[in-house]
């Protein structure tokens, strides 16, 4: 009981500590970097969200520069034999850009959310939350019953939906593009089966702008095979809609040099829903993470957006470089660059774009 109290009050430490200035995403290059799959980490198997018990070791025996004291209580996530939780806060100040325009400042609160993981059957039931609590009105992103047993499991309920790379990053072109991101949760069902060397997920979900209705499904699957040095994914979306059909191929992969991690991912996307017909996008991105020094992190990533593959001169590209700085356990600096390039008539499409975070997460 002693135990269990004293995890309790460092978590709410740590939340106070966050309030003060920090979601913690998927960041694929920590998985890439050691060799493991997602969910050696988190507790959803396709990554991101609450993180297990060698989530939580790794953030402090592995990630940050400076360990605790050693008489500081190891924090598991476990509240008990039967529930498990976790907090992501993020703080941010970002300075916006536009040529011929006044440059503009933003401070607050990006992001506070609470994870939960109750386990209804041990070894084979288990009901999950992902609860976003900051800012505006609270807003739940996942909640699902989990039925998983010997690698495979079943998914009922609301939930991200399984394509490519879980990026820290959700205004990332790819993410944006394919619309299957870590904000943009699916009611629906989904199957995942986990072996050694390769995991593969199917999802059958209402798609977005459907909830609720019965105007259309969607199908979102992926294959992935894993390696110790990096990984390949195949990936792909069939939404069927009112408002027009929508299909997504997505190729994803990363690999690991020494300290250098590069990842990539290219989604080619064929929409009806535009009103002249049919469009053909395109999204790519390239990333490289150069972890030169324990808890240090440089990230250089070029994403590129081709909004009708049918038009010339209509392409936008986006640059960034972001430093990210991990001093102790389950506390993140990150500060960062970001370029915008586009067509010459429209100045936004030329942003520049300055933002420092502070990050908590347990």
């Amino acid at each position: 009981m002693k135990r269990i109290l004293l995890r309790a009050l460092a978590l709410l430490a740590l939340l106070a500590l966050a309030a003060l200035h920090g979601p913690a995403r998927a960041e694929p290059y920590l998985a890439l970097r050691q060799g493991w799959a997602c969910s050696a980490c988190h507790v959803n198997a396709t990554g991101g969200g609450l993180r297990n018990a060698l989530g939580n070791a790794f953030a402090q025996k592995m990630l940050a520069a400076h360990e605790l004291p050693d008489s500081w209580p190891d924090w598991s996530g476990s509240i008990g034999t039967r529930l498990r939780l976790g907090a992501d806060l993020r703080d941010s100040w970002s300075r916006i850009s536009v040529p011929g325009q006044a440059s503009q400042s933003r401070q607050g609160l990006d992001q506070l959310r609470l994870y939960a993981d109750l386990l209804l059957l041990p070894d084979w039931l288990s009901v999950s939350l992902d609860e976003q609590l900051a800012p505006g009105a609270a807003q739940r992103q996942e909640a699902y019953l989990r039925l998983s047993h010997a690698g495979a499991y079943l998914k009922a309920g609301q939930f991200y939906l399984p394509l490519g790379w879980r990026l820290q990053d959700a205004s990332s072109l790819v993410r944006e593009v394919s619309g299957i991101g870590m904000t943009t949760p699916d009611k629906g069902v989904e199957l995942g089966l986990e072996r050694p060397g390769w995991s593969a997920q199917l999802a059958y979900s209402k798609g977005p702008g459907n909830a609720g209705t019965d105007a259309g499904h969607q199908w979102t699957g992926q294959l992935v095979w894993l390696g110790s040095e990096g990984r390949i994914g195949l990936g792909g979306v069939r939404l069927s809609s009112a408002a027009g059909d929508r299909s997504v191929l997505a190729g994803f992969g990363g690999w690991r040099f020494g300290p250098l991690v590069l990842l990539g991912e290219l989604d080619l996307i064929a929409d009806d829903g535009y009103p002249e017909g049919r469009r053909r996008l395109m999204a790519g991105l390239a990333e490289l993470n150069w972890g030169w020094r324990r808890g240090h992190n440089l990230k250089f990533s070029a994403e590129s957006y081709d909004p009708d593959r049918h038009v010339r001169e209509d392409q936008k590209a986006r640059f960034s470089l972001v430093y990210e700085y991990t001093p102790l356990p389950f506390l993140q600096l990150r500060g960062g660059l970001r370029r915008y390039q586009g067509i010459p008539q429209n100045a936004l499409d030329h942003r520049r774009l300055i933002f420092l975070e502070l990050h908590a997460f347990i």
